[in-house]
């Protein structure tokens, strides 16, 4: 009849975000649920500078599964994008009870095709997986009518999605249980809690890294003793004293923790045998000038973190951004695009007194950041309603995009 009609093409668009471990993730105890060897806390970056947009589209009328990624054709078999696709059907069947499928939202045996793009460089170290995962989970969840704990299932996908499931301060509980259905994430505080916080992304290089997260952090549990103490004896600690430095929002102790962390996870990489080098000579030279600014300071005014690549992401509160970007324009001078040099939020203009150049200006890199990303904590998945965002037209297939 006529809502048949209706249900012959279902169609869902949403955007998830990136998020940045300040307690690092590293390190799986079951590679198939993608179970950690400890817990972990990130923070959700705002979706107007980073995010991935997915479509999932359903129709009777698609002979096969197909998947597009920024607009090209890509495996839709990836072993990981089928958990979630099954996962996410599994839910669904289970939320409808085995009732008629007159009365299901939509067929369950019809193929599907999923459209996602990044608004941000693929593989660059910038968490595209996370997102990426979240984004989808979030949109298929959506087209199958299915509601509740979905952050199991992004889990599924890629660990660190299970984080971006969620807006403002996660926690990524291990969990006890060998089903994993315990290792779920967790809001700490939401995006508003801690209004003045700033996220300064310095991207050093677009390339993919030499060693995928997957590989790397494998190959680190299997060979590195500092990775099983760091699990053991020193996250549990730090995710408490974590949760309590946000909660009341103190930077200082924030702010150190943070690069005490990521100090710790790329020691482990070193430990790793043979060794992953995630940061490079830039890298260290961006930790060096963290350094020597918050000294000048007498305290802790920017905080470093680094992921699995070199891009140096930098906390800071919304006082000292301006002096803070002025100081990293100095030391490594755009080499052409002086005019997109920072992009994301707006960032004033900065003098620098003469004490603060001579004591933490190094001599000039020209050209070793390719730019500066400014952003700030937000929220989770975003639903849009719009039908002009949607990835896909009417037939199932892109939109040609402008």
């Amino acid at each position: 009849g006529a809502m048949a009609e209706e249900r012959a093409l279902a169609m869902a668009t949403c955007t998830a975000p990136v998020n940045i471990a300040v307690i690092k993730y590293w390190g799986k105890r079951d590679n198939e649920l993608i179970l950690p060897i400890n817990s972990s806390l990130s923070v959700t970056l705002h979706q107007d500078q980073l995010k991935t947009t997915t479509t999932a589209a359903a129709s009777r009328d698609f002979t096969e599964d197909r998947l597009w990624l920024n607009g090209e054709e890509a495996d839709v078999g990836h072993p990981r994008l089928q958990t979630c696709l099954r996962e996410v059907r599994r839910l669904a069947r289970k939320r409808r009870g085995g009732g008629t499928e007159d009365s299901s939202p939509l067929n369950l045996s019809y193929k599907i095709h999923i459209a996602t793009e990044n608004n941000f460089p693929t593989a660059a170290g910038l968490a595209s997986s996370a997102a990426g995962y979240a984004c989808l989970v979030s949109a298929l969840a959506r087209l199958y009518g299915v509601e509740g704990e979905l952050s199991e299932v992004a889990r599924r996908g890629s660990g660190s999605a299970c984080r971006s499931m969620l807006g403002g301060f996660v926690q990524w509980q291990r969990g006890e249980r060998p089903d994993g259905r315990d290792s779920l994430a967790h809001q700490v505080a939401p995006e508003t809690h801690w209004p003045e916080l700033r996220v300064l992304i310095l991207v050093v290089s677009g390339e993919k890294k030499q060693v995928g997260s997957t590989a790397g952090m494998q190959t680190s549990v299997d060979t590195s003793p500092l990775l099983k103490h760091r699990a053991e004896a020193v996250v549990p600690e730090r995710l408490a004293l974590m949760m309590r430095h946000i909660r009341e929002r103190d930077f200082e102790a924030f702010g150190q923790l943070t690069m005490r962390d990521s100090n710790q996870f790329h020691a482990t990489c070193l430990d790793t045998f043979p060794p992953i080098f995630y940061l490079n000579d830039l890298s260290r030279q961006i930790i060096a000038l963290a350094h020597r600014f918050n000294a000048h300071h007498g305290r802790t005014k920017v905080a470093y973190t680094f992921d699995a690549g070199p891009n140096a992401v930098i906390f800071t509160l919304a006082d000292t951004v301006a002096e803070f970007v002025e100081v990293v324009r100095r030391s490594f001078p755009p080499a052409t695009n002086g005019d997109q040099f920072v992009r994301g939020l707006p960032v004033g203009s900065a003098s620098l007194p003469e004490e603060l150049v001579a004591a933490v200006v190094p001599e000039a890199v020209p050209g070793a950041v390719r730019y500066i990303l400014h952003t700030q904590p937000g929220p989770g998945p975003q639903l849009l309603d719009d039908p002009s965002q949607h990835l896909l037209g009417a037939d199932g297939l892109p939109q040609g995009r402008p």
